[in-house]
This record gives C-alpha cells, structure tokens and sequence, in this order.
C-alpha cells in the first residue's frame, strides 16, 4: 500500500511537506518572506534495535503500525526496519547514526 492508496481528492502527500514549492504555495499568498534551507537531522540510538524499540513505544505512525499487522508480518516489518537502519548507519557497529534530511522553512507573515 503507498500513500497514494489512502489519500482521497484533496488529501495532499505528506511527503510534499518537504519540498520548496509546496511550502510556497502553501504559505506564500500572506507572506512577506520564505527562507526554506535543507538541513539534517542525526538519529543517535544505540543500534537498530533500540531505534526501533523506541520508535514503536512512542512515535505515534509506527506504534500503531505493528498491533495492526500479524505476528509474521510484524517481524518482517522489523526486520526490513532494522536492514535499512543498518544500511544507512553511519556510525559503524558501535551505534547507530543515520542522518536525515528535512526542510526548514521560516515563513514571515505580513
């Protein structure tokens, strides 16, 4: 399933959230500036694991994404989770670093 799925007419992808044009035409009719500046965000956990524990205690999208699936399908979630954390860490078997690029946007209204 993608986002594409559920969104119904007039329902907006998240994922238009971080992009420069979207956030204009969002805000841009009553303000008098935009700055939108790429950044990123480290996540530090101390391996894919606990990033996971973590995030499937209390951040809301995955918390009630495994009780909604089966025992099996809960574990291949896990374990695909865990395998893209572990591609994507940065800070070798020590810990877990796995950067993040998000969008800025300092909106000025008039």
């Amino acid at each position: 399933m993608t986002i594409d799925d559920v969104c119904t007419e007039g329902c907006q992808q998240p994922a238009l959230w971080g992009t420069e044009p979207y956030m204009v035409e969002l805000f841009g009719a009553d303000a008098d500036s935009i700055r939108c500046e790429r950044k990123v965000f480290n996540f530090r956990y101390r391996s894919a694991e606990h990033w996971l524990q973590v995030f499937r205690d209390y951040y809301g999208p995955t918390h009630k994404a495994f009780p909604a699936l089966a025992p099996k399908e809960q574990a291949a979630l896990a374990a695909d989770i865990a395998a893209l954390l572990n591609r994507l860490n940065t800070a070798g078997g020590a810990s877990l670093v796995v950067p993040s690029e998000y969008l800025e946007v300092v909106r000025v209204k008039r």
